[in-house]
């Protein structure tokens, strides 16, 4: 089912790791990088701010 609304997180991070986010999905689509490669240093890098913030609890 598609979603309507907003996409938000209520943690101080989540500008940043959607600005982080954006600018690997910009590079894909330079063509500086493949969409999975997009994709993966997308994820490392929001795990990578999250952790840092302590979020995961290990």
């Amino acid at each position: 089912m598609p979603y309507t609304g907003v996409q938000y997180a209520d943690i101080p991070e989540f500008q940043a790791i959607g600005t982080q986010v954006g600018q690997m999905i910009a590079a894909a689509l330079a063509g500086q990088q493949t969409v999975d490669q997009a994709l993966s240093n997308a994820q490392r890098s929001a795990d990578r701010t999250m952790r840092q913030a302590g979020y995961y609890k290990d």
